[in-house]
């Protein structure tokens, strides 16, 4: 089952929730009981890139991916906000209209940075926080213009989705080695025009969108998370070990654990290794140890 849910965000914008899998099995309790999950995709993202996570998770837990403002199917709207206030106000109305909190919220690259902020901000709403392959420190306008030049880089139109997979797959110069997850990944964020295979974000978007945290770092917003927390880290991803142990450390209740063959898109790359690494976590908060 395939459920989709209307949100409202910050600023009116309308945000599209997901369910991937029907509510927990009868022997588990009601899924108006059951422990709640917000998934929160990075930027670029979109629910479905939950929906195996998802699926994973409702055995136990009621899971909601979220389409971010801007992504998947919610509003793009070139008049709304992009800041980081607004992302973290979007998450907060999502855990409220949904009746998912106090949830555990699980958060890849900019949805982690969201779930923390959020943590930080209301922590009644959030029981736990799983953080996946994000960065607490500023990563400076060199990165910035590297993702511009990245974006100025994409063959859009693509002809077909073969091609994109390909292309973000093998040929991206941006990458270092071939990476067929990758192009996967890339392919389920594009959608068919009249003139071929396009984003369904608008890449100003998403740089109005990355432009708000990259010039900064967060480690004191990290400091104010007081439920428990997991770092979690692909060994080829963009956190490195020292800097995802600096923030087990700065975490009050932090905990770590990597993913080995995992890039950046760890849930993707290695979905079986992915719940190994989560799954103790959650166990823990469950039973409360």
């Amino acid at each position: 089952m395939v459920r989709r849910i209307d949100v409202t965000g910050a600023g009116g914008v309308r945000l599209a929730a997901w369910e991937f899998a029907d509510p927990p099995k009868n022997e588990q309790p009601k899924a108006s009981e059951a422990p709640g999950v917000l998934l929160l995709h990075g930027l670029m993202g979109r629910a479905s890139h939950w929906a195996p996570t998802a699926r994973w998770l409702s055995e136990r837990h009621r899971a909601v991916a979220l389409d971010q403002r801007g992504h998947g199917q919610s509003d793009k709207a070139p008049e709304a906000e992009y800041t980081r206030e607004a992302y973290v106000e979007d998450a907060e109305a999502a855990l409220d209209q949904l009746g998912l909190g106090p949830a555990v919220v699980v958060g890849h690259a900019m949805g982690a940075l969201t779930g923390w902020q959020l943590a930080a901000k209301r922590p009644d709403l959030v029981r736990a926080l799983i953080i996946c392959d994000m960065r607490a420190s500023a990563l400076g306008a060199a990165s910035q213009r590297e993702w511009e030049d990245w974006f100025k880089a994409w063959p859009v139109p693509f002809a077909t989705l073969a091609d994109v997979r390909k292309w973000f797959g093998e040929d991206d110069p941006w990458v270092e080695r071939r990476n067929p997850s990758r192009g996967e990944f890339y392919a389920e964020v594009m959608q068919e025009s009249p003139d071929g295979w396009r984003p369904v974000f608008e890449p100003e978007q998403m740089l109005k969108s990355r432009q708000t945290w990259v010039y900064d770092a967060h480690w004191e917003e990290l400091a104010q998370v007081r439920c428990p927390a997991l770092v979690v880290r692909g060994l080829d991803g963009e956190l490195g070990r020292a800097e995802s142990q600096e923030m087990v450390r700065v975490l009050p209740r932090g905990q770590y654990a990597e993913v080995a063959d995992a890039g950046h898109l760890v849930h993707y790359d290695q979905p079986e290794a992915w719940r190994a690494a989560i799954e103790p976590f959650l166990d823990g908060v469950l039973t409360g140890s």
